[in-house]
């Protein structure tokens, strides 16, 4: 004998009649099999009902709206700071790039050591920071390497201005050490402001 599926018990027992719904209730009739698996249904949907509506212990929307918030500003705050240090860097660039006030003077020679000590000092300074050994962001990481490649172009036109004749490389070489300077010292400000910005 066959017995009536699930599908046909759970269809008995909804309200309205489907085709086959009298060849099934006929068989439920004669089927003691059939009678106890519907009633073993009507129990378990009986137990579902009576389970308690699951509701939130409490109202999470402002904790969450308060986070999503806060992490908006905070990404709002670093942006901000990153174009300001950029704008910072393009500044030094610009004022380290511009062109060497009045006639070339006898003081060069000076101002070529005084440049060239100021360099060493600011190099000192960023070896001493360990910029190296700090995690950058990738807008800033791009900044400080443009800046690096920068000071290696000035290294190497410093190279190349020695071999200039003497009247002719001293402003050459004092314009490039003030370059250098600059840059270096922009550098820095990547490295110290970044720094400080993500509390380091």
């Amino acid at each position: 004998m066959t017995h009536l599926s699930m599908d046909a018990l759970v269809s008995l027992r909804e309200a309205g009649q489907e085709p086959g719904d009298a060849a099934a209730r006929e068989h439920l009739e004669g089927c003691e099999n059939c009678r106890a698996e519907l009633e073993r249904l009507h129990q378990r949907v009986a137990r579902l009902k009576a389970l308690p509506a699951l509701r939130s212990g409490r109202d999470r929307w402002p904790e969450v709206r308060a986070r999503v918030m806060a992490e908006r500003r905070h990404r709002r705050n670093r942006m901000a700071g990153l174009v300001g240090l950029a704008a910072a860097a393009s500044i030094a660039l610009a004022v380290a790039i511009g062109p060497v006030p009045g006639p070339v003077a006898s003081s060069n020679a000076d101002e070529i050591q005084q440049a060239m000590d100021r360099s060493q000092a600011l190099e000192s300074a960023l070896h001493g920071y360990d910029p190296e050994s700090r995690v950058l962001d990738g807008r800033t990481a791009r900044i400080a390497q443009e800046l690096e490649d920068r000071i290696a172009q000035v290294d190497r036109e410093l190279e190349m201005a020695d071999l200039m004749e003497q009247q002719a490389r001293e402003p050459q070489v004092l314009r490039l050490w003030r370059e250098r300077v600059g840059l270096l010292d922009a550098l820095m400000d990547v490295h110290v402001t970044r720094a400080s910005n993500a509390g380091l």
